[in-house]
């Protein structure tokens, strides 16, 4: 399905990121992966590249080897949250959020833009969140950048979709990670199971067969799209 195309997924060391990077490789793509420590052994066999996405400079710096790479599917999956109370936001905590969960995915985003022209083929998948379709209280920053994910992706879906270029975003709700278990402990996680449809958490696999979809040779007219994949959470 995706033999001969290169991947580059941000975040790719765990969670929905690993999953994704794995599942676009089961399926015959090169994956190149990012995390932030400066050396990661991988044993998927993906190149691993280390940035810090919340500064702008290493930001750059990457985008412009990733300008030589010319990759094929561009994931933007990297992202930090921090909860706080609207009032209780500092400036540097509300930049810090931006700058990874949506200066980043516009930057990579414009740098794979001219090679995905050459090819006339080309997809991005920004993963974004259910808290940038719907909100609560303390999500204020989080919320800000994906609502402006979606934002931007639909912008740029309109402009490049007459080169064979589709960006869509992917909205997790709660997903079963080590992370959602490490922030919400069992309790926490009964309540978040007894307000969704499903009745239970998603998958990782869940996102990642469907981002590895959109990022295919099989998608070819869904583009602009803000899609959830959350047991139905936010149609309640």
């Amino acid at each position: 399905m995706l033999s001969g195309k290169v991947a580059l997924v941000t975040g790719g060391t765990r969670g929905i990121g690993k999953a994704i990077a794995l599942e676009l490789q089961n399926k015959g793509a090169s994956v190149i992966i990012t995390g932030t420590k400066s050396i990661f052994e991988s044993t998927e066999g993906y190149q691993y590249i280390g940035v810090d996405f919340s500064n702008r400079e290493a930001t750059m710096e990457f985008a412009n080897k990733e300008k030589n790479i010319k990759p094929d599917i561009l994931i933007n999956n990297a992202g930090i949250n921090k909860i706080g109370a609207f009032a209780e936001i500092s400036l540097e905590d509300f930049d810090q959020i931006q700058q990874v969960n949506q200066y980043a995915p516009f930057i990579l985003s414009q740098a794979v833009i001219p090679g995905m022209k050459e090819k006339k083929w080309g997809r991005i998948v920004n993963i974004s969140s259910i808290w940038g379709k719907i909100s609560k209280e303390y999500r204020a920053s989080y919320s800000v950048s994906k609502f402006a994910l979606d934002g931007m992706t639909s912008a740029l879906s309109a402009e490049v979709a007459q080169y064979g270029i589709l960006a869509n975003c992917v909205s997790p709700g709660f997903i079963d990670t080590e992370l959602t278990r490490s922030i919400l402990g069992d309790d926490g996680i009964d309540r978040v199971v007894s307000q969704v449809p499903a009745k239970r958490l998603g998958g990782v696999d869940e996102i990642a067969k469907f981002v590895a979809w959109l990022s295919s040779v099989e998608n070819t007219y869904i583009t602009g799209q803000n899609i959830a994949i959350d047991g139905g959470f936010t149609r309640v």
